[in-house]
C-alpha cells in the first residue's frame, strides 16, 4: 500500500491525514507516535545535540578542581557544583515535558539550546562578581536549558523511527555523548588549567593583593570554553529551527481531546513497578558516572602530589576515551549476546575495578578508576529506553521521559556523599566505595530483568 493510500485508509478510521506527520522524505508516522522509517538528516542533527550536555558535564569536573583551590573548599563543598547542575535537571524536567506535550519535541530542543546559551552567558558576569554562589547559579541556569534539551532529545531519539529499533537508536545517539565529554575535558585542560605548579600551591604564601590577582586571572580562564560552546549552540539553534521535524506524538483522537494531567500521569506511573525500578537504577547510574568523573582528577592529584591540574586532567581525558571505547564495545557485544548479560558483566567488572581503587595504595588506582569508566557502557540509554517502554499508555510518554531524566538527580546526590565520605574518613580512595554500591545495584537490576525475561520465555 502506498503512503497516500495508507493515509486515506487512516482517514477512514477517523484520523485526519494532516495528523500523520508526512514529512519531505515521505516518512509515515504511526498511531503510537513511532515512524515507518528513520528520517536520516533529522536523526543525525538530533544526535549532534547529545554531545552538548556531555561538554557541560565534563567542564563541571574541571570546575570542581578549579573552584576547590580558588574558594578553598572541602571535598563535599566542591561537589555542590554537581548538585547545582543536576538539581537544575530535576527541577525543570516535568515543566519541560509539559511544554513538549503542549507544543512539540522540536520546540523543546529550541528552548533547551536557547536557555543553554543564556546560562553560558551568565558565566561572564559571574566571573566579575567572583563568588562561588554566583557560579553555582550560572551552572544551575545551564542545567535548566539542558533539562529541556535532554528531556526532548532522549525521548525523541527513541521515537523518531520504527518502534523495534528504539533502544538501538537511542544507543546510537548516546554514542555521540562521549565526544562532548572528551571535548569539554580538552577545553578545560588547555583553556582553564595552566602549566607549572598546581593552583593551590601557586596561591600559597601570596599576599592578599597577589592572591586576588591570580584568582581573578584563573576565574577569567573559566570563560574561554563557554565562548566556543556559545558559537556552536547558535549554529545548532539555527539548523534545528529551519529543519522540518515529525511530531512523533500518539495520534488517537481521544487522547488529543483529553490530555492527561500531571497528577493522572504520576498515579499511573506509581503503579508500574518496572518503571519505578528503572528510575532507581537510572539514579544510581548517573550517580556513579558523575561521582567517578568528579573525583578522577582529585584522585590523581592525591596519588601523585608532584603533578598539577593540567597533567591530572589527562586521566579525565583517558576516562572519557575509555568510556567511549567501552560503550562501542558494549554496543557490538549486545548485537551478539544477551543484552542483560553484557550489562551485568560490565557492572561486575566496574565493581572489581573500584575495589582495586580503594585497596591499592599507589598510582595504579587511578588507572583502575579509568577502567571503571569504560564499564559504564550504554547503561543510561538502555535503562532509559527500557523504562520508557514500560509505559504502555502513550499519553504519558512525555512526562514519563521527563521523570526518567529527573533521575539524573543521582548526579547531585552521589558525588556529595562521596565528598562527605572523603572528608570524614580523610581518604580519597576509600570514598569510591559509594560507587561500588551503585554498580552493584545496576548488576542486580539487569539480573532481575534477565530473570523475568527467562520466566516469560518458559511461560510462553
Amino acid at each position: 500500500m502506498s503512503v497516500n493510500a495508507t493515509a486515506h485508509h487512516l482517514e477512514d478510521e477517523g484520523v485526519p491525514n494532516t495528523s500523520w506527520g508526512l514529512i519531505k522524505d515521505r516518512t509515515l508516522q504511526k498511531r503510537d507516535g513511532y515512524l515507518s522509517k528513520i528520517p536520516l538528516f533529522q536523526f543525525i542533527l538530533l544526535s549532534i545535540c547529545f554531545p552538548m550536555w556531555g561538554a557541560a558535564a565534563s567542564l563541571n569536573d574541571i570546575l570542581i578542581t578549579q573552584f576547590k583551590a580558588l574558594f578553598t573548599l572541602s571535598d563535599v563543598a566542591s561537589a555542590f557544583v554537581q548538585s547545582a547542575f543536576y538539581g537544575g535537571y530535576f527541577v525543570i524536567a516535568i515543566p519541560a515535558s509539559r511544554v513538549i506535550r503542549k507544543f512539540s519535541y522540536k520546540v523543546g530542543l529550541l528552548l533547551g539550546l536557547s536557555i543553554y546559551i543564556v546560562g553560558c552567558l551568565l558565566f561572564f558576569p559571574a566571573s566579575h562578581v567572583a563568588t562561588y554562589t554566583i557560579f553555582l547559579a550560572a551552572i544551575f541556569s545551564v542545567a535548566v536549558g539542558l533539562s529541556f534539551l535532554e528531556t526532548s532529545a532522549n525521548t525523541y531519539s527513541s521515537m523518531i523511527g520504527p518502534k523495534e529499533s528504539a533502544t538501538l537508536r537511542l544507543n546510537i545517539s548516546q554514542t555521540f555523548t562521549p565526544i562532548g565529554f572528551l571535548s569539554g575535558a580538552l577545553l578545560g585542560k588547555y583553556l582553564i588549567f595552566t602549566d607549572g605548579d598546581a593552583l593551590h600551591k601557586q596561591l600559597e604564601g601570596l599576599n592578599e593583593a597577589d592572591r586576588h590577582a591570580l584568582a581573578a586571572e584563573a576565574l577569567q580562564r573559566t570563560l574561554e570554553p563557554y565562548r566556543l560552546i556559545i558559537m556552536v549552540l547558535v549554529v545548532l539553534v539555527l539548523l534545528v529551527a529551519i529543519t522540518q521535524y515529525p511530531h512523533c506524538k500518539p495520534l488517537n483522537k481521544a487522547h488529543e481531546e483529553k490530555p492527561s494531567s500531571t497528577g493522572e500521569t504520576l498515579r499511573y506511573l506509581s503503579k508500574n513497578p518496572a518503571f519505578i525500578k528503572g528510575i532507581i537504577n537510572q539514579f544510581m547510574y548517573v550517580g556513579v558516572q558523575t561521582a567517578l568523573w568528579s573525583f578522577t582528577i582529585r584522585l590523581a592529584l592525591h596519588m601523585d602530589s608532584s603533578i598539577n591540574e593540567r597533567s591530572a586532567s589527562n586521566y579525565m581525558i583517558f576516562a572519557f576515551i575509555a568510556f567511549f571505547i567501552g560503550k562501542m564495545l558494549a554496543n557490538f557485544l549486545m548485537t551478539r549476546f544477551n543484552q542483560d548479560m553484557v550489562l551485568i558483566a560490565y557492572s561486575v567488572l566496574g565493581m572489581v575495578a573500584l575495589v582495586y581503587v580503594i585497596s591499592v595504595p599507589n598510582f595504579s588506582a587511578v588507572w583502575a578508576a579509568v577502567f571503571a569508566s569504560a564499564m559504564l557502557g550504554p547503561g543510561w540509554a538502555t535503562i532509559y529506553a527500557r523504562t520508557l517502554d514500560t509505559v504502555e499508555d502513550k499519553r504519558f510518554t512525555e512526562t514519563a521521559g521527563a521523570i526518567i531524566v529527573m533521575a539524573i538527580i543521582g548526579g547531585a546526590v552521589i558525588p556529595v556523599i562521596q565528598g562527605l565520605i572523603s572528608d570524614l574518613t580523610g581518604s580519597m580512595q576509600f570514598s569510591f566505595i559509594i560507587n561500588i554500591l551503585c554498580f552493584g545495584t545496576m548488576a542486580l537490576y539487569f539480573w532481575d530483568i534477565h530473570r523475568q525475561a527467562q520466566k516469560g520465555k518458559v511461560a510462553a
